[in-house]
Formats: structure tokens, C-alpha cells, sequence
């Protein structure tokens, strides 16, 4: 790339990853960085967590899920402590591809018996993107001698334009996401708009039943 006065040439590898950076959510943003982020998801569940990365290869902290079911009265609360690990990343010219795996462990309360469990996690994202299209898949695990559950999100994006560090980024996305456990029947589809700029992020939008779903993310 050709220098510019009073600039410093940057490869365009390294641009247009930056700028993908940002378009999947990921337990690990970058080295040295801490993830704070909110989820509320249709009533369904409600997630806060906080990791921080002292490389962009893995990243510790923790959280808080709590689970409502739209079949019965079932209600978990858990909260656990984790290990993100990133194994594998691709980086194309234009695109960008991760895969990244999890676990750890906690403590759930059973909101039908006023039980606490010893409860484990495990879980897993595989993403790709470039600065128009992306496309994730995650799962997540959660297994007591109460109760085991699974979340399984896809989510699709595309967005309007291109976009860059400095300016904002809007994404139209499709959500589809299936609870096992007697949590929800069926696949929950929602249609979401998000919106981030250095290192905010909003998201949200209506399932198809027309309940709320939405998340806030921080990156620093």
C-alpha cells in the first residue's frame, strides 16, 4: 500500500480485518480486551457475562443465565465461571473465519424444587464474515442431575453498505434458535437490527410471536 503524509500505510489485510472484527459476537475481541455483554431473550432467557483476554487466544471470566420456560413453570438460574479457547481462525483477503470452543462449571437454583446444583457447561461458535455478509452458529450446553439444556443459535446478516472502524454498522439479521428441555417448542425466529461503532453494540428487534429480543455488548 502506498504511504500517505502523516500517515502510517496499513495492510489492507489487517483493514478489513478490524473491520470484521466486530460483525459476531465473540467470547474473545481481542488481546488484552474485556467483553461485557447482555442478552435478553424473549423471556426465555436472560444472560450477562464478562470475560476478560489476556491473548486473542483464550479468555476467562463468567456469568449469569437464567431460564424460563414457555412450556411449564420450570425456572433455572445459573451461575458459572468459564474458559473461552479460540483453535482455529482464518484470515482470507476480504473474510474472516473463526471457531471457538468453551466450558466451565457453576451453580444452578431450581426455581420449581429451591434446589442448587453443581451444573456444567460446554459449547462451541463457528463464524464467518466479511463487511456485507455473515453467517454464526452456536451451541451452548448446560448439564445437572436435574435438568440438561441446549441453546442452538444461527443467526444471518447482511448489511446495507460497507463499513469501517470510524463509521456506524448496521446489520439486518434473521435469528433462529431452539431450547431442548421442555424450555420452548420449536425454532424462535427473530428479525433483529444491530448496530455497533468501535467497541458498542446494540441489538435488537421481535420474535415472530412478538416478544423482545435484544443485546448490548461492550468491548474495551
Amino acid at each position: 500500500m502506498k504511504n500517505l503524509p502523516g500517515r502510517i500505510a496499513v495492510p489492507m489485510t489487517l483493514m478489513i480485518g478490524a473491520a470484521c472484527a466486530s460483525a459476531v459476537a465473540k467470547p474473545i475481541a481481542f488481546a488484552d480486551g474485556t467483553t461485557v455483554m447482555a442478552e435478553y431473550g424473549a423471556g426465555t432467557m436472560t444472560e450477562v457475562q464478562a470475560f476478560y483476554a489476556p491473548t486473542f487466544r483464550y479468555s476467562l471470566g463468567g456469568g449469569h443465565l437464567s431460564l424460563n420456560s414457555a412450556e411449564n413453570d420450570d425456572a433455572r438460574d445459573i451461575t458459572y465461571l468459564r474458559l473461552n479457547y479460540l483453535p482455529k481462525r482464518w484470515n482470507f483477503e476480504a473474510a474472516q473465519a473463526n471457531v471457538f470452543v468453551w466450558g466451565g462449571a457453576g451453580r444452578a437454583h431450581i426455581g420449581e424444587t429451591g434446589d442448587d446444583e453443581f451444573t456444567w457447561n460446554a459449547g462451541g461458535q463457528i463464524d464467518y464474515e466479511t463487511r456485507r455478509v455473515y453467517a454464526s452458529l452456536r451451541t451452548d450446553y448446560y448439564d445437572a442431575s436435574a435438568f440438561s439444556h441446549r441453546i442452538d443459535t444461527l443467526q444471518l446478516g447482511i448489511a446495507p453498505y460497507e463499513h469501517d472502524y470510524e463509521t456506524l454498522a448496521v446489520w439486518f439479521v434473521i435469528q433462529g434458535r431452539e431450547y431442548t428441555g421442555d424450555l420452548f417448542e420449536g425454532t424462535e425466529w427473530a428479525a433483529l437490527l444491530r448496530l455497533f461503532k468501535h467497541s458498542a453494540w446494540l441489538e435488537a428487534g421481535a420474535t415472530r410471536e412478538g416478544k423482545l429480543q435484544a443485546m448490548l455488548m461492550f468491548n474495551f
